[in-house]
């Protein structure tokens, strides 16, 4: 049966060039999209806040004053 139809009568058709192409360009944008979220909220979202690693510099500032 190599190169026969199913014996059920299922014959899918493989589906156009238009098709195809859509199909990746909505893929690759929605990788660019999750990569590119993954790089702006990664550290947030692995519970590293944009604010902790700096030192606080407000002990530098307001010594004088505590």
């Amino acid at each position: 049966m190599a190169g026969g139809s199913h014996p059920s009568g299922f014959n899918p058709h493989l589906p156009g060039f238009r098709y195809q192409f859509l199909s990746k360009a909505l893929g690759a944008t929605m990788w660019f999209f999750i990569l590119y979220r993954a790089r702006e909220d990664g550290p947030k979202l692995l519970g590293r806040h944009p604010w902790e690693g700096h030192g606080h510099g407000h002990h530098d500032e307001h010594s004088d004053h505590h």
